[in-house]
């Protein structure tokens, strides 16, 4: 099966932004369990939720992410959208808890999904 890169639509509270999809096997199977519609957890200015199934096959597991970045933890099977500073940052960029495959990344300006903090639901689903 050929991959390919595939865009997705992430809406929490008010706000809705779309993302890029790598051509990995972690980001394809993510995009295949779409949609989802759960509740959204959050960890500093970053949201996160769970998406069951998918297997993290660990392609670029790294704790350097940026504003903007996409990235699955598969220890969790959590799907997560960094848009600021999280508790264990020290500049401006966001620091995962833990080594995380970034799958994507958000076409705009992420940082509007501050306007969404306090949200109780995540919906994430293929954009055709």
């Amino acid at each position: 099966m050929e991959l390919q890169a595939r865009r997705i639509r992430i809406s929490v509270g008010g706000v809705k932004l779309e993302a890029d999809l790598k051509p990995t096997r972690t980001a394809q199977a993510i995009y295949e369990a779409l949609p989802i519609e759960t509740s959204v957890n959050m960890w500093g200015e970053e949201f996160y939720c769970k998406v069951p199934g998918v297997k993290d096959h660990r392609e670029t597991a790294t704790t350097q992410v940026k504003v903007g970045d996409v990235a699955f933890w598969g220890v969790g099977e959590m799907f997560a959208v960094f848009f600021g500073r999280t508790p264990m940052s020290i500049g401006e960029d966001p620091v995962p808890a833990d080594r995380v495959n970034v799958v994507g990344k958000i076409i705009g300006d992420a940082k509007s999904f501050r306007e969404a903090m306090g949200a109780t639901t995540i919906k994430v689903e293929p954009v055709s």
